[in-house]
């Protein structure tokens, strides 16, 4: 059954949310975004939250040893990379690893083999960006990934196309952020209802 990651907490609304509803995963971002924060925020929002949700830092083109310090100050679950990292690079820590692939076409799915991670995040191609467009791919280049990858589909999702998203591409994981918020905030409802779709 796919499992849903809500992405980009940054209130203490948010907490109260997740811890209500129990999404599998939640997001805090380190990377330079509207949603943005940094190890002590992040800290003091973990403390509140549910023991059950798995903790997902957000990083891109961080040095190593910042992520390293990050993750044990906030005592994260898994480690998702934005950036241009390299398998080198995502060896080289003790957490688990999700990397993040802009999915273009075809010959994007090249990339994903050089990588030995333990989950796959693909977002939608965006010149210029390194992902949170609120933009769908085409999901068919994806279809048949989950067959052999942990996969984590991210891109555009909200509550009205979640159902169509896992019966396309089948995936471990849902990633939502820009789609379960009104006014670039959180929003309950939304939340609610996407996780409902994705469950049943």
């Amino acid at each position: 059954m796919t499992k849903i990651k809500i992405c980009g907490l940054k209130r203490e609304e948010d907490i109260v949310y997740a811890n209500k509803l129990k999404p599998d995963y939640v997001g805090f971002v380190f990377a330079k975004s509207s949603r943005q924060i940094d190890k002590y925020r992040a800290k003091e929002l973990i403390m509140g939250l549910d023991k059950s949700i798995k903790k997902v830092g957000v990083f891109l083109n961080h040095s190593i040893d910042e992520v390293k310090k990050i993750a044990k100050f906030c005592e994260l679950d898994i480690l998702q990379f934005h950036g241009d990292e390299d398998p080198l690079y995502c060896n080289s820590f003790e957490n688990k690893v999700w990397k993040a692939f802009r999915i273009k076409d075809e010959n994007s799915l090249k990339e994903l083999e050089k990588y030995n991670v333990d989950g796959f995040l693909v977002d939608t191609y965006t010149k210029g960006t390194y992902g949170g467009t609120g933009k769908v791919f085409n999901w068919e280049i994806v279809s048949d990934m989950s067959k052999n990858k942990f996969v984590i589909l991210a891109g555009g999702l909200n509550p009205k196309n979640a159902k169509e998203a896992i019966e396309a591409v089948n995936p471990q994981v849902l990633d939502v952020s820009s789609g379960v918020e009104v006014d670039h905030v959180k929003n309950f409802e939304k939340m609610k209802k996407i996780i409902r779709n994705v469950r049943g």
